[in-house]
């Protein structure tokens, strides 16, 4: 089972030794809240209180052990990057404290603390990271321009029974005046869950390709379309360093395969040229759309690494027919480092950290199917 240090359920948190050995948690105590919202003060005695509150719930208490540790740690992250998105903004002619896109940019810096300094787990990892995303979610799911789509999708990557628990502990560990109907709506969240067949579970589809289009056109969840693929292509995505050469050569090998890498090298592009990287992936998309007119499976051998560099090759897929597959492959950190090192064309460690600070996992939405191969 994955703990998180210093921390251990049904015993009392020693504060001081988590602010001294975790300097992001100890920046919180200079990060200052909107008075209206937060009249407890800074980001750290939130963080304090949300971590008490969460121990009070009844609920809390009937987990087990491993969900108690995902819970503690996803709520000492959950506002983490309050610190770097906090400002002052007029709203309706009074100034307000605000902290736009705290909770994307938090699931960041969770994943990166969480592979590179506190190891854990792939799995335990992505569910912190995931409550962190969208501990908001159940306050305003009902507000959403489609909540039950909201909700079903969120139900594919996070417990949503645990996201409720956060939810709630969020809102009890604050001063405010809208207490009751925030936790109001916490309570619907549940029903909406509960009606939607994804309370504690991911939503089931009959089919990947169901959930596929589901996600992406709306309608009904129950809609199974036809499953009329032109070809299927097999995306990697993996950190540099992370084996991708190695996998395709051992499971893909019989497929030909397009890779950004090959294509600089054979035409001598410099990567670190936006022109040249423009040309690369130009002549890629050139070769892709080649092998879908021939209805060719091919792999697609790229790092891949957030959702917006993914989409521009996903969506041309997409449109000649292809089912498409998702390889996401990821080693230990210090494995990363030394396969990096070991590699002919090794990439430099801070280029790297930048890669990870970029990292998105691979989302359903994004691919008929998923496959997750974390050592």
């Amino acid at each position: 089972m994955w703990t998180f240090p210093h921390y251990t359920p049904h015993r009392p948190i020693d504060w001081a030794q988590l602010t001294q050995h975790y300097a992001w948690l100890d920046e919180m105590r200079h990060v200052p809240q909107d008075p209206e919202w937060h009249g407890e003060g800074d980001v750290l005695t939130h963080t304090q209180m949300v971590v008490e509150a969460l121990f009070r719930l009844p609920e809390f208490a009937e987990l087990s052990p491993q969900n108690q540790h995902i819970l503690f740690t996803a709520a000492l992250f959950h506002d983490v990057e309050k610190r770097s998105t906090t400002h002052e903004e007029i709203v309706d002619g009074k100034t307000r404290i605000v902290s736009p896109r705290h909770a994307q940019k938090g699931e960041y810096t969770a994943r990166q603390i969480l592979y590179r300094d506190i190891a854990t787990p792939f799995a335990v990892r992505e569910q912190i990271c995931k409550l962190v995303r969208l501990h908001g979610l159940p306050l305003w799911a009902i507000s959403k321009p489609d909540p039950e789509r909201a909700v079903i999708a969120a139900s594919l990557v996070v417990d949503t029974r645990l996201l409720a628990m956060l939810a709630r502990a969020d809102v009890l560990g604050r001063i405010c005046a809208d207490q009751a109907d925030l936790l109001l709506r916490i309570d619907l969240f549940e029903e909406m869950c509960k009606d939607l067949n994804c309370w504690g579970q991911a939503r089931p589809f009959a089919t990947p390709q169901a959930r596929y289009h589901y996600l992406n056109q709306g309608g009904s969840a129950d809609y199974v379309p036809y499953d009329d693929f032109t070809c299927e292509v097999v995306m990697m995505c993996a950190l540099a360093g992370s084996g991708k050469d190695t996998f395709i050569h051992k499971h893909l090998s019989h497929l030909p395969t397009l890779s950004l890498d090959d294509i600089r090298r054979a035409h001598k592009l410099n990567p670190a040229n936006s022109h040249d990287t423009a040309q690369a992936v130009r002549i890629g998309k050139e070769l892709a759309k080649q092998y879908l007119r021939e209805k060719r499976d091919f792999v697609f051998n790229a790092t891949n690494l957030n959702r917006d560099l993914r989409s521009k090759w996903t969506d041309i897929f997409a449109a000649y027919g292809a089912k498409i597959k998702i390889v996401y492959l990821e080693v230990p950190y210090a494995k990363l480092l030394k396969q990096n090192k070991q590699r002919e064309h090794a990439v430099p460690e801070h280029v790297l950290m930048q890669m990870l600070g970029k990292l998105e996992i691979p989302s359903f939405d994004e691919a008929h199917e998923i496959a997750f191969q974390a050592a």
